[in-house]
């Protein structure tokens, strides 16, 4: 008998299916047809949802990152929690230290994969930034930060911190801890903080 799924519940267990096919298998070594056949479907359901392998890896990291900000907001939007611990918290939360992060960041890096890379960081970034904003605000009225420009301070920080650091594994430790020390000490000058009141909330986020 054959069996009718809405869209969204289909193109969700193409997506779980595929998911696991290429922690397992890899990107390069999963077919659509190996997707096909696991899940049982034809041709022409798969390409309704997803018009390549690519187009199905694109979804997932879609998926990803919106459930990565759904649980980054929860700890950014919880005023009980003090701010500095909250921003620690929120970006720790962002992170995707799993066999799916890995894949999908080993895809992501890929020269040929440049819009890819491209896409994850916009789709991060503005939800983020919000996030991020959200926590400045609290800061300011608080009189932990400085600044007439919380939005905009948020943005040259992250956006330096997404380009910076995003290669992080290929640094020689000296020249990582220097890195991160002067991007600490800048961004406590652009929320004209205290100068190292924010190394304890960043270090933990760096070494995630």
């Amino acid at each position: 008998m054959r069996v009718v799924k809405d869209a969204e519940e289909r193109r969700n267990e193409i997506l779980d299916v595929a998911e696991r096919l290429f922690c397992a298998k890899g990107f390069d070594h999963t077919s659509t047809n190996d997707i096909l056949k696991e899940i049982g479907i034809a041709r022409g359901t798969l390409y309704y949802h997803f018009k390549s392998k690519e187009d199905i890896l694109d979804g997932m990291i879609e998926r990803l990152t919106n459930q990565m900000v759904k649980k980054a907001s929860v700890i950014a939007l919880d005023e009980s929690i003090p701010v500095l611990e909250r921003l620690t918290r929120t970006m720790l939360s962002l992170s995707i230290d799993n066999e799916l992060g890995d894949m999908i960041m080993e895809q992501v890096h890929r020269p040929q994969n440049a819009l890819m890379h491209q896409k994850l960081e916009a789709m991060l970034l503005g939800p983020v930034n919000k996030l991020i904003t959200k926590i400045a605000e609290d800061g300011i009225r608080q009189g932990i930060m400085q600044t007439d420009y919380p939005a905009e301070a948020v943005e040259m920080i992250m956006t330096y911190s997404y380009s910076a650091f995003d290669s992080m594994v290929s640094y020689q430790k000296e020249e990582r801890d220097k890195k991160i020390k002067g991007f600490v000490y800048h961004a406590e000058r652009i929320f004209g903080m205290e100068p190292g009141s924010l190394m304890d909330a960043m270090i933990p986020i760096f070494e995630k």
